[in-house]
């Protein structure tokens, strides 16, 4: 309840944000006595398209850390099996180019995820069940597949896709409404504002164009998992364990991860369309088809 309350409420805070910087630009008054100016109507878009996204990128370490409960190992880890996460992660880290990422570890089923708006300035954190039902080995290469998200810049790949797709949501679904309206109060009079024909078109088609979107992110996702496999199998030499690790993970309760670090978890959701990570079964076929 506390992380979906945090969810809300930050989201809230956001859009409140977005439209006090719409309004001072004065983007917000795409509506005039003329009709639709669309470049005004293009910069609100853009401003609460990216703007969420990249909000949204900004905070995701301090939320992740705030949201799992995630303890902090990094700095001064408490036993020899936290000094060997860390020293994993900053080999893998050496290794991919990319400054040594915060570490931590929250408790829950098995799952792990990156986080961070940066390569040099980024989170790892694995799940205590990951590191209970796993050998040493699979532990590894899961850390490596987060690293090489990392590497990769899943992260601010991610936010962009998201940002244009939130672009296009609310562009398209004020014009297409705008048209509507038009068209529903053609012989009238009345052109005090817009109708009830754009309010609710533009409701519907937010809604509508905006599960289309997150079926376009998702696949960009997908492909974004097969990619981090790859380098995990890269950073370790190998690609067996990465293929262990899959495996057992197929067998193992998916970790329930908070919106906000769900994308980089090491599993994913049920449906195909919206899903954010392959089936495991794809994951392994194509790293044995790997060469």
């Amino acid at each position: 309840m506390k992380r979906i309350l945090l969810f809300v409420l930050t989201n809230v805070l956001v859009v409140a944000v977005l439209g006090i910087v719409a309004s001072l630009l004065g983007v917000n008054r795409y509506l005039t006595a003329n009709g639709l100016n669309l470049g005004a109507l293009l910069g609100f878009a853009l401003i609460m398209g990216f703007g969420g996204a990249i909000i949204s990128l900004l905070i995701s370490k301090p939320m992740a850390k705030w949201s799992t409960k995630l303890h902090m190992i990094h700095e001064n880890p408490q036993s020899a099996d936290e000094a060997w996460i860390v020293d994993t992660v900053r080999k893998f880290a050496d290794k991919a180019g990319i400054g040594m990422p915060e570490v931590g570890i929250f408790e829950g089923e098995p799952n792990a995820f990156a986080t961070g708006a940066f390569k040099n300035s980024s989170l790892v954190a694995v799940s205590t069940g990951l590191l209970q039902n796993m050998t040493r080995e699979e532990v590894e290469a899961v850390i490596g597949h987060e690293v090489a998200h990392i590497a990769n810049g899943d992260m601010v790949t991610m936010t962009l896709i998201q940002g244009v797709m939130n672009t296009f949501v609310v562009f398209l679904s004020r014009v297409i409404g705008y048209a509507v309206d038009s068209f529903l109060r053609r012989g009238s009079d009345n052109n005090s504002g817009p109708g009830i024909g754009y309010m609710i078109t533009t409701i519907v088609l937010d809604i509508v164009l905006g599960f289309a979107a997150a079926i376009v992110v998702a696949w960009f996702s997908r492909q974004r998992e097969f990619r981090a496999d790859a380098g995990a199998a890269e950073l370790m030499g190998r690609k067996q364990p990465m293929m262990n690790a899959l495996a057992r993970l197929g067998g193992l309760p998916a970790g329930e991860l908070p919106k906000a670090v769900e994308a980089m978890g090491i599993t994913g959701s049920i449906g195909k369309l919206f899903a954010t990570h392959p089936p495991i079964e794809e994951r392994i076929a194509a790293l044995q088809n790997r060469a």
